[in-house]
């Protein structure tokens, strides 16, 4: 709660992404620069000392102090040359989403967050102890996705320059451009090093798809794909439930692989569709002060309910699939997720660029901290190769999907057996002999 007040004075839209970001309207502060390319610098520096959160614990700011000196006593021509002087500063807090985004990438990233992407369809970052450029994710439908992308790839260079050194943002400028324009990227996937051209173009994310599956015992299976927690992620998953429950599903089988993030708001409402009651997340500042939000009492279902993830799962994705597997909600099936608990904050600088800096870390409800680590599935299951992936992912050819519904199933035939056990009429021996033979030995 202490946490909303600090924030009640401006307007905030939460994001948990692989860049989870807080977006401030500070439209006041977006004025004219006046001939003084400095006030950039101070402004970021202001904002990173008062409000960073660090996860190293190798933030001095005695050293910090004396950077803005150092900083602010050098003359600049230029914006391009301050710019350059900021990026050098924020690369000595050893944080790789505390990074600053000139004018035109700051509206590209908020374009990018409304749902419209322009490039090859990829999430990337950097690795922390590595430094290589990761892949977090290929977003579905797009032409990474196609081109067989994977997460957690390296990419070594970018149209033949190697990514040896080269910060996020340069990265991201090399791989955007014009639509219809190719980009080479020098890919390594564990031992193997390959090249991908891939065509640029305009990327539109339909967040939620569904569909009614039949298992093999004929039960009927909800089936929920969200691909990115954006705006409408919410409302369309809310309409995914609803119809589905006028089918009379049995259970569903919520799909979170690949999926990076989006906004925070959305996977609380998302988590509220599934948990009625409970902690859905806690978010710790660098102060300790702590906000908690919880299951509201209007779950859209209680029925059983299986999570895929998988190393593409990230940060809005772990905090639902985090919020369901603490709060006993349903399992989860697939591979261990990607491991990001850190949530920046994006503030519009005096000149229109843009920062995001860490400002909080969250919590999965059980205080989790799944930053790095990720989070483990109740059963570990590799994804098979799909010859034909997007006909075939959600169906028993997906050996994750597979799995899932066959722990589905298994959670349906306990409730159901339990739900018809009345120790009154019926024989108790006969009870525990049908647990038996189905390997059920508890009545929770």
């Amino acid at each position: 709660m202490e946490i909303r007040k600090l924030l009640k004075k401006k307007s905030v839209v939460l994001l948990a992404t692989t860049f989870s970001v807080i977006f401030f309207n500070n439209f006041a502060e977006a004025t004219v620069l006046n001939n003084s390319y400095k006030e950039v610098i101070d402004h970021v520096w202001q904002i990173v000392y008062r409000d960073f959160l660090d996860s190293s614990g190798k933030f001095q700011k005695s050293n910090w102090i004396e950077l803005r000196k150092e900083f602010l006593s050098k003359t600049y021509s230029n914006s391009n040359e301050a710019y350059d002087a900021i990026r050098v500063m924020l690369s000595n807090l050893d944080d790789s989403y505390t990074r600053f985004l000139d004018p035109k990438e700051f509206n590209q990233m908020r374009i990018d967050t409304s749902g419209e992407l322009t490039g090859v369809g990829i999430q990337i970052n950097k690795d922390k102890e590595s430094n290589d450029l990761i892949i977090v994710s290929p977003i579905e439908d797009t032409p990474a996705f196609y081109a067989g992308i994977k997460a957690r790839d390296k990419i070594l260079s970018i149209d033949d320059i190697s990514t040896k050194g080269m910060n996020l943002e340069d990265a991201v400028k090399l791989i955007r451009g014009e639509r219809g324009t190719k980009v080479k990227l020098e890919i390594q996937r564990g031992s193997k090093i390959f090249f991908k051209v891939l065509l640029r173009d305009k990327i539109e994310i339909k967040s939620v798809s569904s569909k009614l599956n039949y298992s093999k015992n004929g039960l009927l299976i909800g089936y929920v794909r969200i691909k990115q927690f954006n705006a409408n992620a919410s409302r369309e998953t809310r309409d995914a439930i609803k119809d589905l429950e006028t089918k009379n599903v049995a259970g569903y089988v919520l799909d979170l692989r690949s999926n990076p993030g989006g906004l925070l708001e959305s996977s609380i409402d998302i988590s509220r569709h599934f948990i009625n009651e409970g902690i859905i997340v806690s978010t710790l500042s660098k102060n300790g002060l702590k906000e908690v939000k919880r299951g509201n009492g209007k779950a859209l279902t209680k029925k059983p309910l299986v999570v895929l993830v998988n190393e593409g799962s990230a940060s809005a994705s772990e905090i639902v699939s985090g919020a369901i597997k603490d709060n006993q909600r349903g399992k989860l099936v697939g591979k261990k997720t990607f491991g990001k608990g850190l949530v920046q904050s994006m503030r519009t600088l005096v000149d229109g660029s843009g920062l995001t800096v860490t400002v909080a870390k969250y919590l999965t409800p059980n205080g989790t901290d799944i930053n790095k680590f990720g989070i483990v599935p109740d059963i570990e299951v590799k994804m098979n190769v799909l010859t034909d992936f997007q006909r075939e992912i959600g169906t028993r050819k997906d050996n994750q999907y597979k799995a899932g519904e066959k722990e589905l199933i298994n959670i349906i035939q306990r409730k159901n057996q339990i739900s018809k056990f009345n120790p009154a009429t019926t024989n108790l021996n006969s009870f525990l002999k049908i647990n038996k033979e189905n390997k059920v030995f508890s009545l929770n």
